[in-house]
């Protein structure tokens, strides 16, 4: 399959329209907003453009639904039964939902396939803690008298805010927690990834669920801003950049709003004495390769032995020379182009940056040969790295790693913390006690043993400016939940 055939099986009908209160509606004005392949460099599909005026008509919809609709006063269980309907209807269209995200981001097909079940996967598992969570706690009171309880209620009005490397499965991490507490919301999704949402509001649409309870809007960044001011929003829940987050959070702050963030990253790698260099490359560069590197979660600093860092530069160079970029739908590409024109230029200056602050650039670095059409760029090496540099200090999102050498694993220690993110961390050893005590010592909200794992099963988040809160499990349900306490006699 090529780009072109792909683009025949997304069959959205309401591009021209807005989702806001259960219809489509006519935008406030005639924007558009272009969606541009990376593979290709053309416009693919155009959608309408929310203004302001449309953000107040999507927060007054998800305001009139929790204040006055059904959604909130129907049991846990009967919100679980629209979940999982949604869930089968996101199935159904399993097979949009990862040509979208192909076309939109060029993350490869064979991993978008599934977009689809995996982000009905979501709805499902929350769903299936209607029955088991405590949404009553019962409490003795300390004077002995009567009876207390900790009950919990939905937070309110939330607006989802999405980003565009995994539009999909991150607004359903964010959509399925909030639904099952009670909430409604104004999804907001990214101008570069428009098209995920709409096939979620077709689904909505399709199984007649509530109306207000979500509603779909894509916007720029002025229309974004406004509707996180908009004093309807009881809470935000944001993925982006750390930039943009705190922006958000001064804004919210102004009237104590709710909000949870998932934000930057830079994450490290340490590599312990007893694990093998080609073991250790082989796992660190097959999680660069996933969506062309752009996953906040990324191993981008390899923390090394430094009496065996020439050994995994020249065990990179050899692995990095069997990975190739190229078409997404090609089952011998190891990743597609990077998402933009603005993310290429982006990479590129980070590039320059590096060599500017001495470090060595030892594989990589440029557009690969033959690729002079979409945003393609080569796996990229950077060796005899200084943690104080820009490259490891700010998030590239691209396929570059850092490689830094250290002095014994006090030493790696250290540098995997001098950071201002705090995300993800993985410890490359064989030795499972030493794996705890060192994940122990890093300060980030996620640290696994020999490779990059995330599980939203269980919970996702950050430390320092790498977010707020969590997604997924019991600790991504909470946000969406205010605790009252009752004392009764």
């Amino acid at each position: 399959m090529n780009v072109a055939e792909a683009l025949k099986l997304i069959n959205i009908k309401q591009l021209d329209k807005l989702y806001i209160g259960g219809a489509w509606v006519a935008p406030s004005s005639d924007g558009k907003i272009d969606v541009v392949s990376p593979v290709t460099e053309e416009v693919i599909f155009s959608v309408a453009e929310a203004r302001e005026a449309d953000m107040d008509r999507a927060v007054a919809a998800a305001r009139e639904a929790f204040d006055k609709g059904p959604w909130p006063r129907l049991s846990h269980a009967e919100r679980a039964g629209w979940m999982l309907k949604l869930g089968e209807a996101l199935k159904a269209r399993n097979d949009e939902f990862g040509h979208a995200w192909t076309n939109q981001i060029g993350a490869l097909h064979a991993i978008t396939r599934s977009a689809g079940v995996n982000s009905a996967a979501s709805f499902e598992r929350y769903a299936a803690m209607a029955d088991t969570f405590e949404w009553e706690e019962p409490h003795k009171p300390a004077d002995g008298h009567g009876r207390a309880m900790i009950v919990r209620e939905p937070v309110g009005v939330c607006a989802a805010v999405v980003p565009w490397n995994s539009p999909l499965g991150l607004a359903c991490g964010k959509l399925a927690p909030g639904f099952l507490a009670g909430c409604t919301f104004v999804l907001k999704a990214s101008p570069e990834t428009p098209l995920d949402a709409y096939i979620l509001a077709e689904c909505a649409e399709q199984i007649g669920l509530p109306k207000g309870v979500l509603n779909v809007v894509a916007a720029h960044r002025p229309a974004s801003e406004h509707l996180i001011r908009n004093p309807g929003i009881d809470k935000v829940a944001f993925t982006g950049s750390s930039a943009a987050g705190k922006r958000i959070a001064s804004i919210l702050g102004e009237r104590m709003a709710r909000y949870t963030m998932e934000l930057g990253g830079k994450s490290a790698a340490i590599v312990l004495d007893d694990y093998g260099v080609d073991e250790a490359v082989a796992s660190l560069t097959g999680s660069l390769c996933r969506l062309s590197g752009q996953v906040c979660a990324a191993l981008t600093r390899v923390i090394v032995p430094r009496e065996r860092h020439d050994d995994f530069v020249d065990s990179f160079s050899a692995a990095m020379a069997n990975v190739h970029p190229g078409d997404p739908y090609d089952p011998a590409s190891s990743y597609g182009p990077l998402a933009m024109e603005r993310q290429l230029e982006r990479v590129q200056g980070y590039i320059a940056k590096g060599k500017e602050e001495g470090a060595r650039l030892v594989y990589g670095g440029g557009r690969p040969a033959g690729l002079n059409r979409g945003y393609y760029f080569e796996p990229t090496l950077f060796a005899n790295v200084d943690n104080g540099m820009t490259i490891a200090q700010e998030e590239i999102f691209g396929p570059v790693i850092s490689l830094i050498p250290c002095d014994g694993e006090e030493d790696a220690i250290r540098i995997a913390n001098d950071s201002v993110y705090g995300l993800n961390g993985a410890v490359l050893t064989h030795d499972n006690q030493r794996a705890y005590d060192v994940a122990r010592q890093i300060k980030a909200g996620n640290v696994s043993q020999g490779r990059m794992r995330i599980d939203f099963s269980i919970a996702f988040g950050g430390f320092k400016q790498s977010g707020v809160g969590r997604e997924g499990g019991r600790d991504g349900l909470l946000p969406y939940l205010e605790p009252k306490t009752l004392m009764l006699d």
